[in-house]
């Protein structure tokens, strides 16, 4: 009958176990999601509030326009060069992909000068920046409802640990006197 007993008992605590970890699941996934849903509203955010102002807007397309006359500059030195080409005058083809890689770092460099692409860039980064944050958070929130030690409680025994070490110097020092003290 006891060997009942303790399979009842072996059984009773298993289901609580599973019990146990399917809840923390449960609540992980919940945290999950909520910080899923968190990074889609402030990413609406972002968006809503991404509208620039009127000077920005100008300067952004501006800067659009002066990068697209600069394609069309390096479309006329390209078909300039097939012309000189076509009519026999010997052109490298590096020639070709320089006039393409120039006018390339050119209109970028005319499209990431503009305060409009900076303001987006920012926002992008803070948004991103919120979401590492917040998933961290929710990864440290699973970790410690699965059991699991979390970052803050490594850092926890890290810094016990240094404290520690300095007592047990401390301690190893005033014994090193004592005992000096006795020898003389």
């Amino acid at each position: 009958m006891s060997n009942d007993s303790d399979t009842a008992d072996s059984m009773d605590e298993w289901n609580q176990m599973v019990d146990e970890m399917n809840e923390a699941l449960a609540e992980s996934f919940d945290q999950s999601m909520q910080a899923q849903t968190a990074f889609m509203e402030s990413w609406n955010d972002v968006f809503s509030d991404s509208t620039p102002d009127d000077e920005t807007l100008a300067e952004g397309i501006e800067g659009y326009s002066e990068a697209y006359e600069v394609w069309m500059d390096a479309a006329e030195q390209m078909f300039e060069r097939s012309m000189d080409a076509s009519q026999g005058e010997e052109v490298d083809v590096t020639e070709f992909r320089d006039i393409w890689l120039q006018s390339a770092n050119k209109a970028f460099k005319e499209v990431m000068e503009t305060s409009a692409f900076a303001a987006a860039n920012g926002q992008l980064i803070e948004s991103m920046l919120e979401l590492r944050q917040e998933s961290d958070d929710v990864t440290q929130e699973s970790l410690a409802e699965l059991g699991f030690a979390t970052r803050d409680d490594v850092v926890e025994v890290g810094e016990r640990l240094v404290e520690l070490e300095r007592r047990q110097q401390d301690i190893e020092d005033k014994l090193d006197r004592v005992l000096d003290a006795l020898e003389e």
